[in-house]
């Protein structure tokens, strides 16, 4: 399955870039309203470290979400996949493209949901929706800091 959100950004694609590359940039982009705590983040520079993240499932399940940085090509690119978590896999490749405005961020997320067929019914309604709404925070997050640090990209 597929999840693709895209944003334009008032600043520079190093910007965006320098965004991520911040130690507590995990931490920063996780909404408060997700059950989500980062046990350890990763250093998205150093292909294969990984960031853990403690998540509460259903309400009370704890689950672990493991995921190594396996690409980092900056500005324009990197990438994490689950190691271990709450998907059978996920692939995020985050990328920053220059554009007109100043930057293009997407984000293209390659899943597979766990309980096979059932997850695959299930996904959009349940899964597409609140990757919508997690996506959606941190594009806004990103781009507030961003634009903030870039001010020269105002118009």
């Amino acid at each position: 399955m597929q999840f693709t959100k895209q944003s334009v950004i008032r600043a520079t694609p190093e910007c965006v870039f320098q965004f991520h590359e911040q130690p507590d940039a995990l931490a920063q982009l996780t909404p408060p309203w997700e059950r989500a705590r980062v046990i350890q983040p990763a250093s998205i520079s150093d292909i294969g470290s990984r960031a853990v993240v403690e998540l509460v499932v259903l309400g009370f399940f704890k689950r672990k979400w493991v995921a190594e940085h396996t690409v980092y090509d900056p500005p324009n690119q990197f990438e994490d996949v689950q190691i271990e978590g709450p998907f059978k896999t996920w692939r995020h490749l985050h990328i920053v493209e220059r554009h007109a405005d100043g930057a293009l961020l997407r984000d293209q997320i390659s899943y597979e949901p766990p309980l096979g067929f059932i997850g695959r019914l299930a996904a959009p309604l349940l899964v597409q929706p609140r990757l919508e709404k997690v996506f959606n925070y941190r594009h806004e997050i990103t781009r507030r800091w961003c634009e903030a640090k870039d001010q020269h990209l105002k118009p």
